[in-house]
């Protein structure tokens, strides 16, 4: 497949690695330095566009594909907001656009434990339920995309959480979660069950970029011939 990156950091640069080992080739990069270069006539040379940039950026970058045609997969987080927005708009362009708060296989893997637990633990009051992210110190937005994933996915099942707050608390109707910025940290997430008598905890910790880098190929290569809004669990086949 022929390539767009819009956003060339480091997560950027990992998935260009794989994307050129599995045989794809990157037709166009995007970072600060040449931002108006992500135009129409330029994005026209890919079958697809994969998007990590920042929050403040993400919704014109993804629309701009969108809007040639270009089907996108984007990992940005901390603009949300902005979602249903993005849905109907994608929607009305007949496009393709695979979103996740997290790309790596194993993360979803985890979406996956942690749900499950969370039913688990539903009937079980006398455990009470923290979460904590650690990630790197460039990492912009704090809760991480993914612990807050992690958070909405507890809120459903768990009676009396109402609302995740970003520290630890006192109050029973909220789920804490604690951020952490330490470097060097890919990022490690931890949802951890307290009661009297013992604690249950699952983590996934990431050893580096590669399994993120790796999932958004995948995403990529996952959207020839669709149309429409999909996530990690439809790539996957969860």
């Amino acid at each position: 497949m022929r390539i767009a990156l819009i956003g060339y950091g480091k997560m950027g640069k990992a998935i260009e690695m794989i994307a050129v080992e599995k045989g794809h080739e990157i037709v166009l990069k995007i970072d600060i330095s040449n931002a108006a270069d992500l135009t129409v006539e330029n994005l026209a040379k890919a079958e697809v566009a994969i998007e990590f940039t920042g929050p403040h950026s993400a919704f014109d970058n993804i629309r701009k594909c969108l809007s040639a045609g270009i089907p996108v997969v984007s990992g940005s987080t901390g603009w949300l907001q902005q979602w249903p927005e993005m849905v109907r708009y994608c929607e009305q362009q007949q496009g393709t656009l695979v979103y996740a708060s997290n790309f790596s296989i194993g993360v979803n893997l985890f979406f996956e434990l942690n749900t499950y637990l969370a039913r688990l633990m539903s009937t079980h009051p006398e455990y009470d339920v923290l979460m904590k992210e650690i990630h790197h110190t460039e990492k912009k937005d704090a809760p991480s995309g993914t612990a807050i994933t992690l958070a909405e996915q507890v809120l459903q099942y768990i009676p009396g959480k109402n609302i995740w707050v970003n520290h630890v608390t006192a109050n029973p109707g909220e789920l804490g979660i604690v951020s952490e910025r330490v470097d060097p940290a890919p990022g490690t997430h931890a949802t951890r069950y307290t009661s009297p008598v013992d604690d249950i905890e699952i983590i996934h910790t990431a050893h580096n970029r590669t399994g993120f880098a790796g999932g958004a190929v995948l995403a990529a290569e996952f959207t020839s011939g669709k149309k429409g809004v999909f996530s990690m669990k439809q790539v996957l086949g969860l």
